[in-house]
C-alpha cells in the first residue's frame, strides 16, 4: 500500500506543472457592495461582474484586513495581518522593513513555481512593487488618466483627488481602460507556461470622473440615495471618530448643504459601471483566447467606501460599509452559481490560490484556504473575520453579527440580520454579553505598534490619550467638519 501511495504522489508531482491553471487576478479600488450581484445598491448596473459571479462562487460576507489601500493590499499580498507587520497606514512599503525584505509574496510564490507573472494597474499601493523579481512583465501603472483643468467640486479639504462629476473626456484616455487593454493584449498571446496575470483598476477611487453616458445609467430624478438616519453616531463611542479624524473626504453634512450628495452617488455608480465594462472586455478576451477552461479568475476589492452612511464619506472605519468587500472565484476547482455567506477574509486569498493551483504551502500565511467553501458554499469556517484599523482597533464579523472594539476599550455590536445598516449599537445591552464574548476571543492578542516609517492616517492610543498623526486629540476637541 505504501508503494502505491508514493508512486501516485510522484505522478501528481511530475505532471502537475504542465496542468496547473492560469490565474487572472482582478482588483478594484475602493469598491463597496454596490454591484448587482451583491445587492448593495438597488440601481447598480454591473452585468459583467454579475455574470462572473454566476460563473463561480461569490462571497457575500468577505472582509478586508484593513480599510485603507496600503495596509489592506500589503496584508493580502503577504498573507500577514496588519497586527503582525505593523503596517496600518499609507506607508511603509513592506520590503523596506528588514524582517520582510525577503518574504515570499503571493506573486513571488507563483514566479518561483514556474509561472509567468504579469501585472498592470494598482495591485500594491501606488507604484510599489513594480521592480524586483515578483513580476516577469509590468504594464501601465494605475492612474486617473485625463484630468480636468480644475476641480469639478470645491470640497472643504480641497484635496486634488477628492473630486467627482461628469467630465467630457474619452473613455479610452482613462487609466483603467488602458490597463484593461494591456491585460487583453496579454491574453491574446501564446504562453508556453502557466501565467499569473494581475490587473488592478483605480476606479471607483476618487476622483470619480465619468463621461455622460455612464451618468445616463443613473438619472438624477430617479436616483436612490443610501439609507441614513439622523444622529446615527449618537450611540457610537467618540473613539469611532478618531479612526478618520481629519481626512479630506467630506462629511454627509457638507454633501447635503452643498447639494452634492446625488452628484457623488451618481459619480460613484457611474465609475462602478465603467469598471464593470472593463471587466467585461477582459472576460470577452479570455473566452476568445483559448485559455478560459484552464484559468482561475479571482475578483476582489481592497475595502469598501461610505457615501453618507454613518455621516461620512470614504473608508477608514470598522463598519460593514468600509470593511465588507466583493470577492469572486471562478474556474477550475470552483463550483458555479454559489453564494457563500460564511465570513471570509482577503487574507485567505493567498493560501486559496496556492491550493487551487497545486503550489507548495507557505508556512508564514495567517489566512485559511477557502477551497472547502469553493466546493460547497455551506462548508463550515473555523473562525470569524477580523478587520483592523490602526493599532488595537478591531472589527470581528460572523455571519450574523459585527463586533467592534476600539483601543480605549469602547465597543459596538450590531445584529447584521435585523440591522444591516448598523443603526443600533447593542454593546451596552447585557442581554448580548455572550455574543460579545464569542466575538472578542478572535481579536488578535499581539498587536504590533506602527512599523518604522509609518506615515499618514496613523492613530495610536497610549497613556489614556489618542494621538492622530503626531498630535494628541483632546477630550473636548470638536469633531472636525470636513
Amino acid at each position: 500500500m505504501k508503494m502505491i501511495i508514493v508512486l501516485w504522489c510522484g505522478l501528481i508531482l511530475s505532471t502537475g506543472a504542465a496542468t496547473r491553471p492560469n490565474v487572472l487576478f482582478l482588483a478594484i479600488d475602493d469598491q463597496n457592495d454596490w454591484m448587482g450581484c451583491m445587492g448593495g445598491h438597488p440601481q447598480a448596473q454591473t452585468p459583467h461582474i454579475d455574470a462572473l459571479a454566476r460563473r463561480g462562487t461569490l462571497f457575500l460576507n468577505a472582509q478586508c484586513q484593513s480599510p485603507l489601500c496600503n495596509s489592506s493590499r500589503t496584508s493580502l499580498m503577504t498573507g500577514l495581518r496588519p497586527t503582525t507587520t505593523g503596517i496600518y497606514g499609507l506607508a511603509p512599503w513592506f520590503r523596506n522593513l528588514p524582517e520582510y525584505k525577503d518574504l515570499v509574496s503571493l506573486p513571488q510564490a507563483f514566479a518561483r513555481a514556474g509561472y509567468h507573472t504579469l501585472y498592470t494597474g494598482k495591485i500594491y499601493h501606488g507604484r510599489s512593487g513594480r521592480k524586483g523579481d515578483e513580476w516577469s512583465e509590468v504594464g501601465p501603472p494605475a492612474g486617473v488618466g485625463a484630468w480636468p483643468k480644475q476641480k469639478l467640486v470645491d470640497t472643504p479639504a480641497r484635496h486634488k483627488l477628492v473630486d467627482w462629476g461628469v467630465f467630457p473626456h474619452k473613455d479610452e484616455d482613462k487609466g483603467d481602460y488602458q490597463v484593461a487593454t494591456w491585460t487583453i493584449d496579454q491574453l491574446k498571446k501564446t504562453h508556453d507556461k502557466p501565467f499569473f496575470l494581475a490587473c488592478g483598476f483605480f476606479l471607483p477611487h476618487v476622483p470619480c470622473y465619468a463621461t455622460q453616458k455612464w451618468f445616463d445609467l443613473y438619472p438624477e430624478d430617479t436616483l436612490i440615495l443610501p439609507p441614513v438616519v439622523e444622529n446615527d453616531r449618537a450611540d457610537t463611542p467618540r473613539f469611532s471618530w478618531y479612526t478618520h479624524w481629519k481626512l479630506p473626504e467630506p462629511r454627509l453634512k457638507y454633501l447635503k448643504e452643498a447639494k452634492q450628495w446625488k452628484n457623488l452617488v451618481r459619480s460613484y455608480l457611474a465609475c462602478t459601471s465603467f469598471v464593470d465594462a472593463q471587466v467585461g472586455r477582459i472576460m470577452e478576451a479570455l473566452d476568445a483566447s483559448g485559455h478560459a477552461d484552464n484559468t482561475l479568475i479571482v475578483l476582489w476589492t481592497d475595502h469598501g467606501w461610505h457615501l453618507g452612511e454613518k455621516e461620512i464619506t470614504g473608508k477608514n472605519t470598522l463598519w460593514d460599509r468600509s470593511a465588507r468587500v466583493p470577492l469572486i472565484f471562478a474556474g477550475p476547482g470552483v463550483s458555479a452559481g454559489q453564494r457563500c455567506t460564511r465570513p471570509a477574509e482577503l487574507l485567505d486569498m493567498y493560501p486559496t490560490l496556492l491550493e487551487l493551483c497545486g503550489l507548495p504551502a507557505q508556512a508564514q500565511l495567517e489566512g485559511l484556504s477557502l477551497v472547502p467553501q469553493l466546493k460547497d458554499a455551506k462548508a463550515p469556517r473555523e473562525r470569524m473575520a477580523v478587520t483592523t484599523h490602526n493599532h488595537d482597533n478591531h472589527g470581528v464579523r460572523s455571519e450574523n453579527w459585527r463586533y467592534i472594539r476600539y483601543a480605549d476599550g469602547s465597543e459596538e455590536l450590531y445584529n447584521m440580520q435585523k440591522d444591516p445598516n448598523e443603526w443600533t449599537n447593542l454593546a451596552s445591552n447585557p442581554e448580548y454579553a455572550d455574543v460579545i464574548a464569542a466575538h472578542k476571543k478572535w481579536i488578535p492578542r499581539d498587536n504590533r505598534k506602527p512599523a518604522p516609517g509609518s506615515a499618514h492616517r496613523i492613530l495610536v492610543y497610549e497613556d489614556g490619550k489618542a494621538n492622530w498623526e503626531g498630535k494628541d486629540i483632546l477630550d473636548d476637541d470638536p469633531i472636525p467638519e470636513l
